[in-house]
């Protein structure tokens, strides 16, 4: 590798705990660690593909199918790109951060022998092969190995992109998963997973409306909080847990979901308005539990796919102290939606130029490693 950084165009990929699509982002990354987004795109994965991510999900799947998605992931990530090459040309590298199936933060051990894990499929070297393109991925790993969860990882962006505003930011990130990263001017950088984001909304959204997600937050709009729902749902020992915490559809799994519909109200409507003040009260509570006796945050910014759901930013809001500024990533010109594509890039390039890009703050990790495996487009 070149011992001087470069500025390089870098293909960000990204596919998260919802499914819903591949986020592929051509971004260019410079010396100074800044990205910006040229051009994004939705790639959905064909029905059956998808189909069968939600089988392994749910373990209803043989050794043979996972060796199979994995390749045939890394065809989808990989078509993805060429989308984007077709339009703008090669980039310098691709960097993919895969398909979760399996993330496993626990200390387990068998036989003395820890564990802790984590699998993301969509194989690197199909990427590779089928752009031209060296491929970086495989990120979590080396974090693992080093004593930590593998998780959240965009701290190290949200660190290099909020840390010189000089002001205390808590970026929150609401996906299938919601995690915040808490940039301070008087701590170090830390974060971790607050919990439930989208993953049982859209579950009782398509369970119950038969849509894949609440659009504009408008059955929630139309529904009643069932407060003694409500509260006892936030009574899971996760939301008490001390950082650094990860978490996943491992522990917020199907049998979970189902398990807390039992004490649900009758009404569909009020379990989408609740679900929805679920994922914004346990947010908030983080924020009071594990920052806010130590750091007076300043601004919440939201980012990902609840940022566009004006419900669970409405009770966000209601939920904050009056005196915190509650804004979205688009006003620090970061997208809502390519924002983690664009952490995945900076990443990828810190891979390719040996730089540590792991926070141990954030991961529990014993030391700053690289992270990342290079495939060659060879």
């Amino acid at each position: 590798m070149n011992d001087e950084l470069e500025t390089k165009r870098i293909i960000g990929l990204m596919s998260g705990t919802s499914c819903d699509s591949i986020d592929a982002g051509l971004c260019e990354v410079t010396p100074d660690l800044k990205c910006r987004l040229i051009h994004g795109i939705n790639y959905k994965y064909p029905e059956h593909i998808r189909n069968n991510i939600f089988r392994i999900f749910r373990g209803e799947c043989s050794v043979k199918d996972i060796c199979q998605m994995n390749f045939a992931i890394g065809q989808c990530f990989s078509d993805a790109c060429n989308i984007l090459i077709s339009e703008f040309g090669k980039p310098d590298l691709i960097a993919s951060h895969g398909q979760t199936i399996y993330h496993a933060p626990e200390n387990e051990k068998l036989d003395d022998v820890s564990l802790v894990s984590t699998l993301q499929i969509g194989e690197s070297s199909v990427i590779a092969q089928n752009t031209g393109c060296i491929t970086i991925s495989n990120f979590r790993e080396a974090d693992i190995a080093s004593g930590g969860q593998g998780a959240p990882l965009v701290c190290f962006a949200d660190e290099k992109w909020f840390k010189p505003t000089g002001r205390n930011i808590a970026i929150q990130n609401i996906g299938g998963i919601s995690n915040v990263t808490m940039v301070s001017h008087s701590h170090p950088t830390f974060g971790f997973d607050t919990g439930l984001g989208n993953i049982m909304l859209d579950y009782c959204v398509n369970k119950f409306f038969s849509k894949p997600y609440d659009k504009d937050g408008e059955i929630a709009k139309s529904g009643v909080i069932c407060d003694t729902w409500l509260d006892c749902l936030l009574q899971d020992n996760y939301y008490f847990k001390n950082p650094p915490k990860t978490t996943g559809r491992e522990y917020f799994s199907t049998r979970y979901i189902e398990n807390a519909l039992k004490f649900a109200p009758s009404e569909p409507k009020d379990i989408i308005a609740t679900v929805t003040a679920l994922t914004a009260k346990t947010i908030v509570q983080a924020y009071e539990r594990f920052i806010l006796p130590d750091i007076d945050i300043e601004e919440v910014v939201v980012g990902g796919g609840g940022a566009y759901n004006p419900v669970m930013m409405n009770f966000i809001r209601q939920y904050l102290p009056e005196d915190i500024k509650l804004k979205t990533h688009e006003d620090y010109g970061i997208s809502n939606n390519y924002k983690e594509v664009m952490a995945f890039a900076l990443l990828g390039y810190c891979t390719y130029y040996g730089v540590p890009n792991n926070l141990p703050e954030c991961t529990g990790a014993k030391r700053r490693v690289v992270m990342g495996k290079i495939s060659s487009g060879v």
